[in-house]
């Protein structure tokens, strides 16, 4: 059965598309939610002016979304997570921590739009995708860093790097008495 698509359909067609499906999912689908309709000459004047509509706005939307593709690109985060000696997070970084970090940066983007094949699970530098829709992308730069200690050095020197005499930083009554 040939309809003509009102709007776009995936792994169907574009908006004034004349397609050809299956007359039930023409029947049961297309038609009653006004996705498509017959092709007739009024419904194909119509259509055509829908999909002017829809090519001025789709502009628009994308000139948005260039601008935001713009002020995320080049982009350095970094993001401190919990990792063994040999650099292996105890958890991983997905989307979420990522988007959490643009978002200190002032740079407001969704989860959707990062591409992560998988989630990070290592400590060390990643480029990373962001894909804003039809050919928009970005690139930003992460870069995963242990947790640090209370006195800025990482957890992992904090224990590691006290002279003979010193006495250990969570030994506060220690320190007291030598003074």
């Amino acid at each position: 059965m040939k309809v003509l698509l009102r709007k776009n359909v995936a792994n169907v067609g574009k908006i004034g598309d004349l397609v050809d499906v299956k007359s039930g999912h023409a029947r049961n689908y297309l038609l009653p939610q006004g996705l498509a309709y017959q092709p007739t000459a009024a419904n194909i004047k119509q259509v055509e002016r829908e999909r002017e509509k829809y090519l001025a706005e789709l502009a628009h939307q994308r000139a948005e979304i260039s601008a935001r593709a713009a002020l995320v690109d080049g982009k350095e985060v970094t993001i401190s997570a919990r990792a063994n000696e040999e650099g292996h997070l105890y958890g991983s970084i997905g989307p979420a921590q990522i988007v959490a970090a643009l978002a200190e940066q002032k740079c407001f983007v969704d989860a959707d739009n990062i591409v992560l094949p998988e989630p990070i699970r290592m400590l060390d530098k990643y480029e990373i995708n962001l894909s804003f829709g039809e050919d928009v992308t970005a690139a930003i730069s992460v870069w995963v860093v242990p947790i640090h200690g209370e006195a800025g050095e990482p957890a992992a020197q904090a224990t590691t790097e006290s002279a003979p005499g010193d006495a250990p930083k969570d030994a506060p009554e220690a320190t007291e008495a030598q003074e």
